[in-house]
């Protein structure tokens, strides 16, 4: 290993905290971090309201989760290697009080500061001089210097405004408007960052603990390999799929790598796989599960708030890509295994593909027909029982919890996790589907209130954290009680009551580091919203890219990629968002792309979370080393030529954002699915070298070629028709009258930014309804006049489409083009699979045998 590798347990506490004191201190951290989970369960959940007492606002309760985050990160996190991790020095015990009461004051004076506002007393501002400095010093504790240097740099510029070089020049900020508006208002450390921390985040970090607590994590990871291990590279493909269902719930690619790489990737390297290749899949797989709804490394409840979409919205985008994402690196493990001659484990044959598909098929209808008569039954009791619904579809949880669990009880226990056994011998699929399928039920209930009774994401995230605490509590001495041959036992209440106990202090340790990343963020969301930096980018980024719109998209990528080296991934999303996002819409709309804001999320997210993977600072190669003891950069380079595939798919969306499901019916949706997987396959096997047998040069182009059509077949249908017509600006009225309904016109602006300096843009105008173009345009809340030959605006309704789509008073409109009647675009998809083919054809003749090959 070499010197500069860490530990797979220095990796595992760089996460939850270093110090594992002993005596009175030990027992003090967990109180405090039990303390903060009953906390942010008590304000999750509707008894504050039914009780009348405990009633905190959003300004409150970020401050106490903040000053519960700071205290326990001088607590768990030391400050330098050589500091001691047997006990706390009693100077980080009183750092962490300070910090921990300059959080607490926002709580204690809450009333004093909101009745006096934008002008703080001395009091204020001294607090505020203290809190500032000890966040950056728990972030540089708690995540390294990364965040904390580039939350500083913020600082220091809000600060040195005036005396910065031309282009980075503002004017800069006094240093009592700093302390107040970062410290003392909700524009920055207790800002919108934390306070999604606070509501949703903790919950569903909280649920992860409890779920891994249950054993749920080790039934995940045997089910993958009961599924999928007897096919060629099957630890790789089982490390594919139990990260993806582990990596749902996590919060830190770092987190998933060393707690299912641990077990996953010795296996790999038991049948073939190198030390770095082991690594790179199950880093590929790990840091994919910040893309994969419904949590995203807690980057889709911050969605809600910056783009201003509901939470199921956010799921429904997100998923499609995400979903091809993984299927992709399933499809590149196996070309991996064929590569490498790899057979299958232990002595049964592979099951053959119509067989496996009529079982998976059986499985799928059975699953939908539970969930129709779920859904619909419970639509039918709700309105009969009325106010009795509740307890009632409680009782009946109860029943469907103890029939799992006989279920369980009736098949053997999984067998217990050891990572250096011999893999001789798979599990049966039966058995251990069956033994742990009340593992589902609190993510059943979960997604239940997300997505039916559409509950907030934090209430959801507390009925399902219910219904684990249930599970904790209960499974152990009932699966005891249920086993009639009394072979195996399971445990007491008590030692329920231990689990219990244990998951809420784990899943209170690993928030400390995303509370922390959320308010250190703040920082820099509050420079960004108080010194106009986000212009100051855009502009940067229109020099260097010359106007090419490809190329700004790079550039926005690459900057993507630095500012989220070394963060995790909720810090990593709220910086990458506030100053690039800006970026992309702005210079798209000058350039004429035109991408929902949605769009541009996703696309700098998914760049930011790829530096986890990319070298030199990729942190969960690193981890994945330290369980491989493989290079870390040879493994970082490895998963980031795996993960070609999740940075391929950014640019891919932004031009074709049907792979969003913006806008898109169920039966479009399912072709674009189906289309989009055998794209992103194809795509894989063009940048893995090898498809039926490797690949030569040109059919690699080729692959890619008709990867790129099956993904954007717009892009050739455009250079074959051109999809609008250019249409004078003073007809705007004839060209709406001639529009039809619910389209779009493109028109392009010149008018005024933000600091009144000249620009010109493209915006869309909807299309209302209307008998006349005049109607028309009167509804859209519209009135131009003309003037020397130009089209001006004279007036925009307030609230009206027109005002929504960005027109103001004045601007002037250089152009408008109306949409064209063509074929669609999906027309191209037909040469690109002809292509296709021709490709298939040319490696079966080299390999006729090739297609007959087993998974």
């Amino acid at each position: 290993m070499s010197d500069n590798q860490l530990s797979t347990e220095e990796l595992i506490a760089q996460d939850v905290g270093a110090r594992s004191p002993e005596g009175a201190m030990a027992k003090a951290i967990a109180a405090i971090a039990l303390l903060w989970s009953l906390f942010q369960l008590w304000i999750a959940s509707p008894l504050p309201f039914i009780l009348r007492t405990g009633v905190l606002n959003d300004t409150e309760t970020r401050a106490i989760h903040l000053a519960f985050a700071l205290l326990l990160a001088f607590l768990a996190y030391p400050a330098f290697k050589r500091s001691p991790r047997d006990r706390v020095p009693l100077a980080d015990l009183a750092l962490g009080l300070v910090a921990a009461a300059s959080a607490a004051y926002l709580f204690v004076f809450y009333e004093q500061l909101a009745g006096r506002p934008g002008s703080p007393t001395t009091f204020d501002l001294a607090t505020a001089c203290i809190g500032i400095p000890l966040l950056l010093e728990a972030t540089r504790r708690a995540l390294g210097p990364p965040l904390a240097i580039i939350a500083l740099l913020f600082l220091v510029y809000s600060l040195a405004g005036p005396w910065m070089p031309g282009l980075l020049a503002h004017r800069g900020v006094s240093f009592e408007a700093l302390a107040n508006h970062q410290w003392i208002t909700t524009e920055g450390v207790f800002g919108i960052a934390l306070g999604v921390s606070t509501s949703f985040v903790f919950l569903f970090v909280l649920f992860g603990a409890l779920l891994e607590r249950a054993g749920a994590g080790h039934y995940f990871i045997q089910l993958a390999f009961s599924l999928l291990g007897h096919m060629r590279g099957g630890p790789a493909k089982a490390a594919v799929v139990s990260s993806a269902l582990t990596g749902m719930i996590s919060g830190s690619s770092i987190a998933n790598v060393v707690t299912t790489g641990t077990f996953t990737i010795p296996m790999m390297k038991k049948v073939g796989f190198s030390k770095e290749k082991a690594g790179a899949v199950e880093v590929a797989s790990s840091v994919n599960g910040q893309i994969m709804p419904p949590v995203m490394g807690a980057a889709a409840f911050l969605m809600v708030e910056y783009v201003g979409m509901p939470y199921v919205e956010i799921i429904k985008h997100a998923f499609l890509p995400a979903t091809i994402s993984y299927i992709a690196l399933l499809y590149i493990v196996h070309l991996e295994a064929l590569k490498l001659g790899m057979q299958p484990i232990g002595s049964g044959q592979p099951r053959p593909w119509l067989r496996r598909l009529t079982g998976f098929a059986f499985g799928a209808a059975l699953i939908s027909g539970l969930s129709l008569a779920v859904y619909y039954g419970l639509g039918w009791l709700k309105p009969v029982l009325g106010d009795s619904a509740l307890p009632v579809i409680g009782a009946l949880l109860a029943v469907v919890y103890l029939a799992l669990l006989k279920v369980a009880a009736s098949n053997p226990p999984l067998p217990p996790e050891d990572p250096n056994a011999a893999l001789e011998e798979l599990p049966e699929t039966r058995p251990v589907l069956l033994s742990g399928l009340h593992f589902l039920l609190p993510v059943v209930v979960l997604v239940w209130c997300l997505m039916v009774e559409r509950l907030s994401p934090g209430l959801s995230a507390f009925w399902g954290t219910v219904m684990l605490v249930v599970i904790l509590l209960t499974q152990r001495p009932l699966l005891s009680w249920m086993r009639k041959d009394g072979t195996h036992d399971h445990g007491t209440f008590m030692d329920g009551v231990v689990d219990l106990r244990e998951g809420l202090i784990a899943g209170a340790r690993n928030m400390i580091g995303i509370g922390i990343a959320t308010a250190a963020a703040g920082v820099i969301v509050g420079a960004v919203s108080q010194t106009g930096v986000g212009l100051v980018l855009a502009d940067l980024v229109e020099l260097l890219s010359m106007g090419n719109l490809l190329l700004m998209l790079v550039l926005i990528a690459v900057f993507s990629l630095i500012l989220g080296m070394g963060l995790p991934t909720t810090a990593n999303y709220i910086v990458v968002s506030s100053l690039l996002a800006p970026v992309v819409v702005a210079l798209g709309q000058q350039n004429g792309l035109i991408v929902p804001l949605i769009a541009v999320h996703l696309f700098v997210f998914y760049f930011g979370i790829m530096a986890d993977v990319t070298p030199p600072v990729g942190l969960a190669s690193f981890a994945a080393a330290a369980v491989s003891k493989g290079d870390p950069i040879r493994t970082g380079l490895t998963a980031f030529y795996y993960s070609l595939r999740t940075a391929a798919l950014p640019f891919l969306f932004i031009f074709n954002t049907d792979l969003l499901l913006i806008d898109v019916d169920f039966w479009h949706g399912v072709l674009i699915f189906i289309v989009a997987t055998l794209a992103m396959l194809i795509f894989a096997a063009g940048t893995q070298g090898y498809f039926l047998v490797r690949n030569r040069w040109y059919e690699g182009v080729l692959l890619l070629l008709v990867a790129f059509t099956l993904f954007r077949p717009g892009f050739w249908m455009d250079m074959l028709h051109d999809p609008y017509r250019d249409i004078p600006p003073a007809e705007l009225a004839q060209a709406l009258d001639s529009v039809e309904e619910d389209s779009q016109l493109r028109l392009r602006i010149r008018g005024e930014d933000a600091v009144g300096d000249p620009r010109e843009f493209t915006l869309l105008l909807p299309i209302p309804e209307g008998a006349s173009g005049q109607e028309r345009l009167e509804k859209l809340g519209l009135m131009l006049y003309e003037e020397d030959g130009k089209v001006l605006v004279d007036s925009v309704t307030f609230g009206s489409l027109a005002e929504q789509a960005g027109l103001e008073f004045d601007q002037e409109i250089l152009s408008v083009r109306a949409p064209t009647d063509r074929w669609a675009k999906e027309w191209m998809w037909i040469p690109g699979l002809l292509l296709f083919g021709l490709v298939v054809w040319l490696q079966r003749r080299r390999a006729p045998g090739a297609l007959a090959a087993p998974a």
